[in-house]
C-alpha cells in the first residue's frame, strides 16, 4: 500500500507526462477526425499538420486513403460520417452544426482494416474543403484536387443532383497531373497509379436516365468544327479524366431527408429508407473499390504515405498557382538522384589518368546506363536530359581530375626517365648500344604510364630529352672510351709485369700503350679525327660487342670479373710458388744423394 506521499509523488507524475504528452502537441486520442493539411493564412496554399501525420505514422500495413472532394455544402463530411457509422458530434465536421467548416484536408484518426488479397489493409478515411466557398482562389482549389488525387485510392467524387460543365472543369489540374503521369512513355506503363475515382450524385429523384449514363454523356467530347480554343481545352480536359476515370464508377445515393438542416439530429429510422439501402450498398462498393496506395510496384504504409503528403504539399506550393510539372518533378527527384548516383558509380569504376577517348566512351556509357534505368522507374514524360547540370558537373570534374592526373603521372615518367638517362652518362664502361636499349626502354615505359590529355605534350618533351642526353653521351662516349683503354693499358704492363711476370704479355700491353699514345697524333691537322677512323670504328665495334650484349654486361658483371680474375691469378701464383718450392726440395735432395 502506498502512503499518502507515496499517492501524491504518484499523482505529480502522472499530471507530469500527461503534462508532456500534450505538450508535444500530438494527439492521444485517434477516435477523431485530425487535421492533416491546412490552409496558409492567405488560403492559396498548403501546409501540413503534424496531428494528421502522426495519424498516418501509426500505420505499418499497406494503406488505402478514401478521399470525398466535391463543392461547398454538398454533404462530404456528413456521407464520411455515415461510412464510419459515427454521430457528427464525434465525427467530421459538419457545416450547418459547428461554427467553423472543414478547412484543407482532415483525416479519421483510426484506420480499419480490411482483407485485400488475402492480404491486410488499413482504410483511412479523408474529408476536403469543398470548392467554390467564399475567400479562396482557384489556385487553392487546384491544389487540393490534385492533392487528393495523388494521395488517393478511392477518390469520390461528390456531387449534388447532376454533372455539370464547371464540375468537370474542376477536375483540370487533377486531369493534367494525370496527363503527365500517365499514359504509355515509350511503350511502357506508368508506374503512378491512379486513384479509382468514384462519381457520387445525390440527388432528390432519381427517375431518368442513370448515374453511369449521365456521367458517360458529361465525358463525351464537345464537337469543335470551327477549332474553338475554349472548347479544345474543354476537350483536353476530357480526355485528360480518361487517365484517373478508367477505372471508375458512377453511383447515385438519394436525399437521406427533406430536413437535410436536422440531418445529424436523426436516426436511421427516420431517414428515407431507400437512403439507408443505398447507403449500405455504397458502403460494399467503396470496400470493393479499395486497394493498397501504389507508387510503381511499391506499396505504401502509413510513413511513405505521410512522406508523400509532405512532398506533395511542397511541390504544390511551388510558385503563385500549381504547376503539373512540379508535381511530377517531386515524384522523380529521389529516382533522378539514384541515376545520377549509378552515374558516378560507374564513372568511379574509371582509373585516373586515361585517355580523353576512354573518358568519353566511359561517360557515354555510365549516362546510357542511367537514363535506361530513369526511363525504368521514372513517373510522366520527363527526360534525364533534365539532370545535365548533375552529371555535366560531375563530368567536368572528372576531366579537370584527368588532366591533374595525367600531368602528375607523365611528370613523374618524365623525371623518372631523366634520372635513368642521367645514370647511363655516369656508366663507368660507356656503351652506347646499353644507352640506346635504356633510353628505348624508358621510352616505352613513359608511353604506357603518361596518357590522358597531357601525353602528348609530355611525349615530345621526351622525344627531345632522349635526343639532347644521346647527342651529350656520344659528345664523351670517344674520348671516355680512349680513356678507358690508354688506363687498361696500363694495368696490364703492371699486371703482367709485377703479378703475373708474363713477359709477351706484357710486351702486347706495351704496344698497345704505344699505339694508344702514337696514333691519334698521326690525325693532328688531318680533315678527319682519330675517333672517325675506321681503326677506331672497327675497335668501337669489338668494344660494344664485348661490353653489351646478350650474355654480359660488363658495367654490371665487370666487378664480378675483375674479382674473378684477380683470385684467379692470386690461386696462379700461389699454386706457381708452391710448384717452384717442391722443385727447389727436389733438387736439394737430390743434391744430397749425390753426395752421399
Amino acid at each position: 500500500m502506498l502512503g499518502r506521499d507515496g499517492r501524491w509523488l504518484m499523482a505529480c507524475s502522472l499530471m507530469t507526462v500527461s503534462g508532456l504528452a500534450m505538450d508535444d502537441g500530438l494527439p492521444n486520442n485517434f477516435h477523431q477526425a485530425l487535421p492533416l493539411v491546412n490552409p496558409t493564412d492567405s488560403h492559396t496554399k498548403l501546409a501540413v499538420d503534424p496531428e494528421g501525420l502522426a495519424a498516418l505514422r501509426r500505420i505499418t500495413t499497406p494503406i488505402a486513403p478514401v478521399v470525398v472532394i466535391g463543392p461547398y455544402r454538398s454533404g462530404k463530411s456528413f456521407l464520411l460520417n455515415q461510412l464510419l457509422g459515427v454521430p457528427c458530434a464525434e465525427g467530421f465536421g459538419v457545416g450547418h452544426m459547428r461554427d467553423t467548416q472543414t478547412k484543407g484536408v482532415w483525416i479519421w484518426g483510426e484506420g480499419k482494416q480490411v482483407m485485400v488479397n488475402k492480404q491486410p489493409v488499413t482504410v483511412v478515411f479523408l474529408d476536403t474543403e469543398g470548392f467554390e466557398s467564399t475567400g479562396k482562389s482557384d489556385a487553392y482549389d487546384d491544389r487540393i484536387f490534385a492533392l487528393s488525387a495523388i494521395i488517393s485510392s478511392v477518390l469520390i467524387y461528390n456531387l449534388p443532383e447532376t454533372v455539370k460543365e464547371a464540375d468537370i472543369e474542376k477536375l483540370s489540374f487533377a486531369a493534367e497531373i494525370a496527363e503527365e503521369f500517365s499514359g504509355r512513355v515509350n511503350g511502357r506503363e506508368s508506374p503512378f497509379n491512379p486513384a479509382h475515382l468514384l462519381w457520387l450524385i445525390q440527388r432528390d429523384f432519381l427517375e431518368g436516365k442513370s448515374v453511369q449514363q449521365m456521367v458517360k454523356q458529361a465525358l463525351q467530347l464537345v464537337p469543335n468544327p470551327k477549332a474553338e480554343k475554349a472548347l479544345d481545352q474543354v476537350n483536353r480536359i476530357r480526355k485528360s479524366l480518361v487517365q484517373i476515370s478508367r477505372n471508375s464508377t458512377a453511383f447515385g445515393l438519394r436525399q437521406p431527408h427533406l430536413q437535410r438542416t436536422k440531418l445529424c439530429e436523426l436516426k436511421d429510422r427516420d431517414l428515407d429508407r431507400d437512403y439507408v439501402k443505398q447507403r449500405e450498398q455504397l458502403k460494399q462498393l467503396v470496400m470493393g473499390m479499395v486497394v493498397p496506395k501504389m507508387t510503381g510496384s511499391r506499396m505504401l504504409d502509413g510513413p511513405q504515405l505521410a512522406q508523400m503528403i509532405e512532398d506533395t504539399v511542397e511541390a504544390l506550393n511551388q510558385g503563385e498557382i500549381p504547376m503539373a510539372g512540379s508535381v511530377v518533378d517531386m515524384f522523380n527527384k529521389d529516382i533522378l538522384q539514384r541515376c545520377v548516383d549509378l552515374y558516378s558509380v560507374r564513372m568511379a569504376l574509371l582509373v585516373l589518368p586515361t585517355t580523353e577517348a576512354a573518358l568519353l566512351e566511359a561517360h557515354t556509357q555510365a549516362l546510357a546506363d542511367a537514363a535506361a534505368k530513369f526511363e525504368k522507374e521514372k513517373f510522366g514524360r520527363k527526360e534525364f536530359s533534365s539532370a545535365a547540370p548533375l552529371y555535366e558537373k560531375e563530368y567536368k570534374g572528372l576531366v579537370a581530375s584527368n588532366s591533374f592526373e595525367s600531368s602528375k603521372a607523365c611528370e613523374g615518367s618524365h623525371q623518372n626517365c631523366e634520372d635513368i638517362l642521367d645514370a647511363l652518362q655516369t656508366m663507368l664502361l660507356p656503351s652506347l648500344k646499353k644507352f640506346d636499349e635504356g633510353s628505348h626502354h624508358c621510352n616505352a615505359t613513359f608511353h604506357v604510364k603518361c596518357v590522358g590529355p597531357s601525353g602528348d605534350l609530355y611525349a615530345e618533351k621526351m622525344r627531345k630529352s632522349i635526343g639532347r642526353q644521346r647527342l651529350h653521351f656520344l659528345s664523351a662516349y670517344n674520348q671516355r672510351l680512349y680513356n678507358g683503354l690508354l688506363a687498361m693499358s696500363v694495368v696490364l704492363v703492371v699486371c703482367y709485369r709485377f703479378v703475373m711476370k708474363n713477359g709477351f704479355l706484357e710486351f702486347v700491353a706495351w704496344l698497345m700503350f704505344l699505339f694508344l699514345e702514337v696514333y691519334p697524333k698521326l690525325y693532328v691537322g688531318s680533315a678527319n679525327t682519330f675517333y672517325e677512323s675506321d681503326t677506331w670504328q672497327q675497335g668501337v665495334t669489338v668494344w660494344e660487342m664485348i661490353a653489351y650484349n646478350k650474355v654480359i654486361d660488363l658495367e654490371k658483371h665487370g666487378p664480378y670479373l675483375a674479382g674473378g680474375f684477380f683470385i684467379a691469378m692470386l690461386l696462379f701464383r700461389i699454386w706457381r710458388w708452391r710448384r717452384q718450392r717442391r722443385m727447389m726440395r727436389a733438387k736439394r735432395l737430390g743434391s744430397k744423394d749425390m753426395n752421399v
